[in-house]
């Protein structure tokens, strides 16, 4: 035993893998192999030295960060360049007002860096003006300078807050409100309280946002007190050398140690903000040829898909179920609305969807369900991927219904496989050679007959959308609750992940469908639930913890209807979730009202007979205001009504129906416009 605890000793603490940089790359003159030695981690080769040894070695590392932004914004401005084809992305207004505005309300979805529901509330907390404003909130909205976002938001919009622990700090603090933000202000402040040069400002920052102890501690005493070489040389004047006093000194380089562990660069900061503000810009300007870009690049991802169909539907932007004669791989601007994609329906490759294209646009538009199996026959082309397409609603264009079409397939396919065999042995007829007809003439003269079916009813149809695309396409269960909804006062969750008001704690009540359950263990051997529901409006996270669970679990099925109440959670940098606190069964449909009879237009005038005095003073007022509005009396005494012609008509204002309520009582005169 204790010669495995020694063993144990001597392995802790060791690397038990290789790990590769995710981005670095290393640059040399020569071959990288001429100065370290090399190792392959799987397929890729890599340095045997760590990024700090390569570093220490001279070596230039770089690193080198894919952004999915880049390519949805290129995906975008070839989108824009067939309307206009001399559309520069780089030429766009950086000032522009109106994208400001969109910014300042929040409504980032699919904005680089700007998305989370924190992000989000920093941004209309402060109110961005400028690219400026926006390196500041990239560079703030991380943990270590986050502390400061309260004090940056205060002095941005009261400058008259800003305090400077020395006046040297104003006119290196004065663009950020008198808070230290970027690596450079760290940098600035050595060199101009301290007199440090510009290499030793750069250590300063290198040892503070590498956590080097040493180092900081080290250098900490050079900035307060300065240095002098064996001589008595000043080498590096110090902060109290220069007027600083050491109390206030000591608190700027503490300050600085504080934030520098995670402070970007500016130079980083503003690269973010410029691609932050191009995706802006496209979504202020061009949101569909933005969108469609965007979904093309979560293809893979239902969650975001869900999220960014959510936020077309907000900016009144259809997005139309996938059609084999009109989509493409990925999601395409199809006149004002947004064309689904064929590569987000499962079971569907990229070598069959190329080959859809290619024959349509060769042979033009399929026309029916079989002619359509038949040209794509052979062609990746297989029972899983019609099922979908099927399913999807892809096909609905083709002269058949979704029933049909699905109890068709198989004899489809068999009727394909024995031509295919028959054509293979050489047992084609005489007359069919002679003839030459091509695959798109034997479409015209198709003899397969597919049955008449009654279609899937509504229900059956959404759930085959989501099951094959993971959204419902043509619809929503939720939409035939909508007045239930509605009489119940239910929170939409829509309204909710915008940030309601009442914010975190909110009391919530929301009539949705449950979409997945997640059950889970808690260290304490507890069950809990995380639910996701969803209403026509968004989808959101329901935290039921073990009591819950355990009262509601027999209505927790997935595809239920229930009325959930709970409080809002809301948290920086995490979606928007309810804790519930009560699990209701989805209330019963209100019933439907009995039409109210259509009133009668006109303006009614009620006397005792016909013989009433009131008639000859009403009608003195009547003639100063002539008009064509219908006129009525209705008389008491014999229940009967006087209609005028509407050469007789009235013209009806406040000063008329006024003045008659005074003559006749205001009962008595009933105005129905």
């Amino acid at each position: 035993m204790r010669e495995l605890i020694d063993l144990a000793r001597k392995v802790e603490g060791m690397p038990r893998n290789t790990s590769t940089h995710a981005a670095g790359v290393v640059i040399t003159n020569e071959p990288v192999v001429s100065y370290v030695p090399l190792a392959k981690n799987e397929d890729t080769v890599v340095t045997q030295y760590t990024m700090t040894a390569l570093e220490e070695l001279g070596l230039l590392k770089m690193d080198f960060l894919g952004l999915r932004t880049l390519t949805v914004i290129d995906d975008t401005v070839k989108a824009v360049r067939r309307q206009k084809p001399d559309f520069d992305i780089d030429k766009i207004n950086t000032d522009d007002k109106k994208v400001f505005a969109m910014l300042c309300t929040g409504q980032t979805e699919g904005v680089f860096q700007f998305e989370s529901a924190g992000m989000r509330n920093v941004l209309v907390g402060l109110s961005p003006q400028s690219i400026e404003d926006m390196i500041a909130v990239i560079s703030l909205y991380r943990p270590g300078p986050m502390e400061s976002i309260p004090e940056y938001i205060a002095n941005r919009h009261n400058p008259k807050k800003i305090k400077y622990d020395t006046p040297l700090l104003k006119d290196i603090l004065d663009v950020t409100y008198g808070c230290i933000v970027y690596q450079e202000q760290v940098m600035q402040i050595c060199r101009e309280l301290a007199g440090y040069s510009y290499g030793r400002a750069d250590l300063v920052r290198r040892a503070m946002a590498k956590k080097k102890h040493n180092v900081m501690m080290q250098e900490r005493e050079i900035f307060i007190y300065g240095k002098t070489d064996e001589n008595g040389n000043v080498e590096v004047d110090g902060a109290v050398r220069r007027g600083v006093d050491e109390k206030t000194a000591v608190a700027i380089f503490d300050k600085m140690a504080a934030f520098a562990s995670y402070a970007f660069n500016k130079a980083h900061a503003a690269a973010y903000a410029y691609v932050a503000y191009q995706t802006a810009w496209l979504k202020c300007y061009y949101p569909k040829e933005f969108l469609a870009a965007t979904l093309t690049s979560f293809l893979d991802n239902t969650d975001k898909i869900t999220e960014y169909t959510a936020e077309c539907k907000r900016l009144s932007i259809d997005v139309v179920p996938p059609d084999v004669n009109e989509s493409f791989a990925g999601f395409t601007v199809d006149d004002s609305k947004i064309r689904f994609g064929l590569l987000a329906i499962k079971n569907l490759g990229t070598g069959f969807i190329e080959k859809i294209i290619e024959e349509r646009e060769t042979n033009g538009a399929f026309s029916s369900f079989y002619g359509f199996c038949r040209r794509m026959q052979g062609r990746e082309f297989n029972r899983r991927a019609a099922e979908s397409l099927i399913k999807s609603g892809a096909l609905d264009g083709l002269g058949s219904n979704r029933r049909e079409m699905m109890l068709a397939l198989p004899l489809i396919l068999e009727d394909l496989e024995n031509t295919r065999r028959r054509n293979v042995d050489g047992q084609i007829g005489f007359f069919d050679l002679l003839s030459g007809d091509s695959d798109a003439d034997e479409e015209e003269t198709e003899e397969f007959a597919i049955e008449p079916a009654d279609d899937y009813s509504t229900s059956e149809k959404l759930r085959y959308e989501k099951e094959v695309t993971g959204l419902y396409l043509s619809g929503h269960p939720m939409a035939e609750f909508a007045e239930t909804a509605k009489s119940i006062n239910s929170d939409t969750i829509g309204s909710l992940l915008d940030g309601p008001e009442g914010g975190d704690n909110k009391r919530v009540r929301v009539l949705c469908q449950i979409s997945s359950i997640k059950k889970k263990i808690t260290a304490k051997n507890n069950s809990m639930a995380y639910i996701t529901v969803e209403d026509i409006t968004g989808s959101i996270e329901i935290i039921a913890f073990s009591s819950i669970l355990a009262a509601y679990n027999p209505i927790l099925v997935e595809g239920n209807i229930v009325l959930i109440h709970g409080r809002l959670s809301l948290k920086e940098d995490e979606e928007p979730k309810i804790i519930a606190e009560l699990i209701e069964p989805c209330p019963p449909k209100p019933e439907k009202q009995p039409e109210k009879k259509k009133q009668r237009k006109g303006l009614f005038l009620r006397f005792d007979s016909a013989n009433s005095p009131q008639i000859a003073e009403c009608e003195k007022l009547l003639a100063i205001f002539d008009g064509s509005f219908p006129l009525y009396y209705y008389f008491s005494d014999k229940n009967e009504y006087k209609m005028f012609d509407l050469r007789n008509g009235v013209s009806v204002n406040e000063v008329l129906l006024r003045e008659l309520r005074k003559i006749l009582g205001a009962g008595n005169v009933i105005y129905n416009e």
